[in-house]
């Protein structure tokens, strides 16, 4: 009898270990499956903010473009008012 005791509380250790190891790996998994979802949701948010920052990029780039044009047509003009001022200064003396 006390050989068919000593099986017994074998094989309920062994199917409690079993069941303990089996919750174990559910939760691992559980807990990889959390993880890789919360990687994919920080890449997405880091996606979205290159994105955006590609976007601000592309309207300075449009700003300063404007910018030299203006730069440019002011620098003209400010030869041409030059060139009429010379002119003057010729005619007066």
């Amino acid at each position: 009898m006390t050989i068919e005791i000593g099986v017994l509380i074998a094989v309920l250790s062994l199917a409690i270990s079993y069941l303990a190891y089996s919750l174990n790996k559910t939760k691992t998994i559980k807990s990889d499956g959390q993880q890789s979802a919360e990687m994919k949701a920080e890449l997405g948010y880091i996606r979205k903010g290159v994105d955006d920052i590609r976007i601000d990029l592309k309207a300075s780039e449009k700003q300063m473009i404007a910018l030299g044009e203006r730069v440019t047509r002011v620098e003209e003009s400010s030869k041409q008012a030059h060139k009429r001022l010379d002119n003057l200064e010729k005619e007066a003396n």
